[in-house]
């Protein structure tokens, strides 16, 4: 494949909730610009774009993939994103790289909550964006009904500029409104063929035209007087507005057909070649210099090398493939670049263009285009390689935070290091999500952005590195802790032939509200217990609060003051001491009324306004404090305090009560005393699990 300028080439993302037809749609392009011999079925598993082992078995996009095609002088990259919420991170990979967005719509639904946050997104990020009317080839699709649904919620920015002929409630053909022309399908191949615009069109194509006019006369002040003037655009003019239009957001098109059937996909190749915004037209990139300041990058090729990975793929028998997206300059194959975030030389073999899993070998890969290298030493997603005559760091993704939490468990004995091994590679590829091992839990955490996310990673783990595991709630962690002061002995003594062992002490424990560790004092007067031995009895006192006497979670708040006791010549010792401070320990705790503590989270839930009484609701049934409501773009900010215990499933329950559009962070802010029925079932948990 040959390289092209910036302006003619299109990284076009697609977006929308899961199964709307985004792969089937890449499949339905590459397939009509001859990329592809034959058109693939989500249902056969045999798509380009889907090719993982998980995605066919899911039959849905788990990760962005990429494929290449030629159409009219232009080189499409495809860029097709998963639905899923839970795949959340590669979605914004897409937008990150994108120059235009394609939204899939339903001709039965419309807009639906996967598509609502592609938008939100898209223009988050400035990231200009058209529809696809999907599944026109189906029963009961209503394409005027969703259009002009879609037209009243996004304002005049959304104008159909294709629409479907109808007969008998099934779609025969189209009708270009751009040109004037009308298309009948050919139900045997699924091409169109143009004859004359049937007359009962032709106001409705009028009424459209002028939408778009309107949007093309606020291109600049000339084309605003042509237009009040009455006057006609020039071809020239007309496609100058449409770009401006596009760019800026004003314009928002949508296009017609069935990705399953390939109907209308030409008019979307012809919108994509002619109307998108090419690579080399995209705004310039602000990037950080070594010295914190910063420079704007344009899309040249006469610019020093500044490319961005966007993608790692770990395969167990490929190795690493890194993905970029080269925004300055030229990317050559067998050279040496310079990794400005890690701050190392990169060495680079060879270079290629993807097509789904098809690598098509390049020497070079230019300004605006995309492609990838394989096993490259250095270089992770989220990484800029530059040219050492300018070295700088292009904007990072912000991928969202781990919010679901599970514990894994291996199925064999000893597996751990295993795990953490293939998660690890998986990490390269995904970096939505965490694995750690709770040292006072004893349990290994893996936490993700969903359910399906960490059953994803789980069958990878399987069927890549051959690791069987299962996943589990996570122990919370609770604390215990007194709620009065007590004054207690703790004596060890023993007598076994020769040398015995003698340690006593009287030790004050009270609540200590200022500090969560262990405050340890020693008033001790007349030399009841020798200095040297003071250490052996803070020892003594760090290693017994690790385990408290109600269910054997650590004590915190707790101040220790050994004010008294008695020692013998021969046979007291270190070892003896820390054993008596030990039983005056656990007498200090039994007597000093303890307590059972569960943490607290501070919770920030953003939600559509409508859901806010539903969602303070279910915060309250989760012995939750709703500490205030602030305003974003989303909706309402609901911050609110939940015991962490309640909290273990949200990110399951939340995606459920607000279809997806909500989301939250969590961070701990204390320990708080349980109530009386929370503390019973913990203690007797704990009881069941020691025997």
């Amino acid at each position: 494949m040959e390289n092209y300028s910036a302006d003619k080439i299109r990284n076009i993302a697609l977006f929308g909730h899961v199964g709307s037809g985004k792969t089937t749609l890449a499949e339905a392009i590459l397939f009509y610009t001859k990329a592809i011999n034959r058109q693939g079925r989500i249902n056969d598993g045999n798509t380009t774009l889907d090719y993982d082992p998980e995605e066919i078995k899911r039959q849905m996009s788990v990760g962005l993939s990429v494929a290449c095609c030629e159409y009219k002088g232009s080189k499409i990259n495809i860029i097709d994103t998963p639905g899923d919420f839970d795949f959340l991170g590669e979605e914004m990979s897409g937008i990150r790289i994108a120059d235009s967005g394609v939204i899939m719509i339903s001709a039965k639904g419309g807009t639906s909550v996967g598509s609502e946050k592609a938008i939100r997104l898209l223009n988050g990020k400035k990231v200009p964006f058209l529809f696809f009317m999907n599944r026109m080839d189906e029963p009961n699709a209503d394409f005027e009904a969703v259009a002009a649904r879609m037209m009243e919620r996004y304002g005049p920015s959304v104008i159909p500029l294709s629409f479907p002929i109808m007969e008998d409630g099934k779609m025969t053909g189209i009708v270009d409104v751009m040109n004037r022309k009308a298309f009948s399908i050919d139900k045997a191949t699924g091409k169109f063929i143009e004859y004359p615009l049937p007359e009962q069109y032709n106001e409705r194509v009028d009424e459209l035209q002028e939408k778009v006019n309107e949007v093309v006369a606020e291109a600049d002040d000339a084309l605003m007087e042509k237009f009040f003037a009455g006057e006609k655009f020039t071809e020239d003019e007309f496609r100058h507005g449409v770009h401006a239009g596009f760019r800026e957001g004003k314009l928002h098109p949508i296009y017609c057909g069935s990705a399953y059937m390939n109907w209308g996909v030409d008019f979307l190749l012809n919108c994509i070649s002619k109307d998108t915004p090419p690579a080399g037209k995209k705004p310039a990139l602000e990037a950080t210099l070594p010295d914190g300041s910063t420079q704007m990058v344009s899309c040249s090729i006469d610019d020093p090398l500044a490319a961005f990975c966007f993608k790692t793929i770990s395969d167990p028998f490929v190795g690493k493939i890194s993905i970029f997206k080269v925004n300055a300059g030229t990317l050559r194959a067998n050279s040496t670049v310079y990794n400005a975030t890690k701050g190392k030389d990169e060495r680079i073999g060879g270079l290629f263009f993807l097509k789904g899993k098809e690598q098509i070998t390049t020497d070079c890969i230019t300004a605006g285009d995309i492609g990838a290298a394989s096993k490259l030493a250095n270089t992770d997603t989220n990484d800029t390689i530059c040219d050492r005559a300018r070295i700088l760091e292009m904007p990072k993704i912000k991928f969202p935070q781990p919010c679901l939490s599970k514990s894994i468990v291996p199925l064999k004995k000893g597996d751990e290091d295993k795990i953490i091994s293939g998660l690890s590679k998986l990490g390269d590829e995904d970096h939505c999500f965490t694995v750690e091992t709770n040292p006072e839990t004893k349990q290994m955490v893996l936490s993700g952005i969903g359910d399906m996310q960490l059953k994803v990673l789980v069958s990878q783990l399987k069927n890549k590195y051959n690791v069987e595991c299962e996943l589990a709630e996570p122990k919370v962690p609770y604390r215990e802790a007194i709620r009065k002061k007590v004054k207690v002995q703790g004596k060890h003594k023993k007598q076994s032939g020769g040398h015995g062992q003698y340690g006593d002490v009287w030790i004050e424990f009270e609540p200590n509200p200022e500090s969560e560790d262990l405050v340890f004092e020693e008033k001790v007067f007349g030399g009841a217990v020798p200095k040297n031995f003071f250490p052996a009895v803070e020892k003594g006192l760090q290693e017994s609060i690790k385990k408290g006497v109600l269910a054997g979670y650590p004590v915190v708040n707790l101040k220790a003051t050994l004010v008294d006791g008695s020692y013998h010549d021969v046979d007291s010792s270190e070892m003896a001491f820390k054993i008596a401070a030990n039983l005056a320990f656990k007498a200090g705790m039994t007597q000093g009324n303890p307590v059972l503590l569960e943490p607290i989270s501070k919770v920030e839930v953003h939600i559509p306004e409508e859901k806010q009484g539903d969602i303070m609701g279910d915060l309250n049934k989760r012995r939750g404090r709703i500490m205030g409501i602030d305003a974003d773009e989303l909706g309402s900010v609901v911050n609110a305090e939940v015991p962490t215990a309640e909290m273990l499933e949200y990110a399951t329950d939340l995606k459920s009560m607000t279809q997806g559009r909500g989301w939250f962070a969590m961070s701990h802010v204390r320990y708080e005393a349980a109530p009386p029925e929370v503390a019973e079932k913990v203690i007797a948990a704990s009881s069941v699990e020691e025997e």
